[in-house]
């Protein structure tokens, strides 16, 4: 979808500034916000990719003020609530409702380690053949999808060439959704940057992508 959060190639947003001694979290509560975000997740009430869809749905000027983790934060509230896991209540009071159970969590310390060693694989075994092969020359598809999308904005019809195919992996925009996994063939894409930026942009430069079989015609 379109929004603030999808800012690749956008203009008047100052430059980037990596700080190469930068913490891994600025304050304790941001490593706690990663941890509640995996512990929630163990739960199996939602996927990766509507748990990024959830971030898209953070309005736009709150989106802008929120630091990483309290995007992070603000998500997962909202997938909680509409996962049964806990109440709006519930989150505004800080605790339990009179009554409620308290069951085992799924995901338990000594679970973390190799859980996160494990990783999230999303490559997956499909029938069909490819309909593209490297060296084959496409564009990307001009959409405007108002749900989950891993096509980015500035990269919409524009002409690339396929230079390496990564098997089938899970259809984000499908996954986000809830309508199920819908696995395809992704393709690693090659953008020249005056194709995606105009005659003013580096020639040397190019973008590499990867993009799934329904994002691509045939140029």
């Amino acid at each position: 979808m379109n929004g603030v959060h999808d800012m690749g190639g956008m203009h008047g947003l100052g430059p980037i500034a990596p700080d190469p001694h930068e913490p891994l979290f600025h304050e304790r509560w941001e490593a706690s916000a990663l941890a509640l975000t995996l512990a929630a997740g163990a739960w199996g009430r939602w996927t990766l990719d509507k748990s990024r869809h959830a971030r898209e749905l953070i309005p736009g000027p709150d989106y802008l003020r929120m630091t990483y983790y309290e995007k992070w934060i603000t998500a997962l509230e909202g997938l909680m609530v509409d996962g049964g896991l806990v109440t709006a209540e519930e989150i505004a009071s800080g605790s339990p409702a009179p009554g409620s159970v308290m069951a085992d969590p799924p995901l338990k310390a000594e679970g973390v380690a190799p859980a996160m060693a494990r990783g999230g694989p999303t490559d997956r075994p499909v029938a069909t053949a490819p309909k593209f092969a490297v060296g084959d020359a496409v564009r990307t598809r001009n959409i405007n999808p108002t749900g989950h999308t891993r096509l980015p904005r500035y990269a919409r019809g524009r002409a690339g060439v396929i230079t390496h195919a990564h098997g089938a992996h899970v259809f984000p925009d499908a996954n986000a959704h809830g309508l199920g996994e819908q696995p395809q063939p992704l393709y690693q894409v090659r953008i020249e940057a005056a194709e995606l930026w105009g005659p003013d942009a580096d020639r040397r430069s190019a973008v590499y992508l990867d993009l799934w079989e329904d994002y691509l015609e045939r140029a």
